[in-house]
């Protein structure tokens, strides 16, 4: 049962990395080699917040992936699906289907089961 609360951390991190990935994007300027456009990358808090987050994610799945059987850590993971249709209706106002939600209930349940 550590495995849950790790697992639920550590998908709130990448979920989080993720959110913050796509403010950094919209406000990034069009893709180019060229200093104006790294600029807008380099002066973004956002992206910044995205790598710290992702970062911290990444250091705590290589506690997880050391401390617990793979074939369990690795499908918690999938729980950053879930987190993220969460921010997607919740900070991004998108509207989520029955479908999507059927398919979190799935990844949850699924979840549920490989932990025990």
């Amino acid at each position: 049962m550590q495995l849950i609360p790790l697992a639920i951390l550590h998908s709130l991190l990448m979920a989080g990395g993720q959110v913050f990935l796509k403010f950094a994007l919209e406000r990034m300027l069009p893709f180019g080699w060229n200093w104006q456009f790294w600029e807008s990358v380099l002066v973004n808090w956002q992206f910044a917040l995205c790598g710290l987050l992702s970062g911290a994610g990444t250091v705590l799945w290589f506690y997880i992936i050391k401390h617990f059987p793979f074939s369990m850590a690795y499908p918690m993971a999938s729980l950053s699906y879930v987190f993220g249709m969460i921010a997607a209706m919740l900070v991004f106002h998108e509207e989520v289907n029955l479908t999507r939600w059927l398919g979190v209930l799935l990844i949850m349940a699924g979840c549920y089961i490989i932990a025990k």
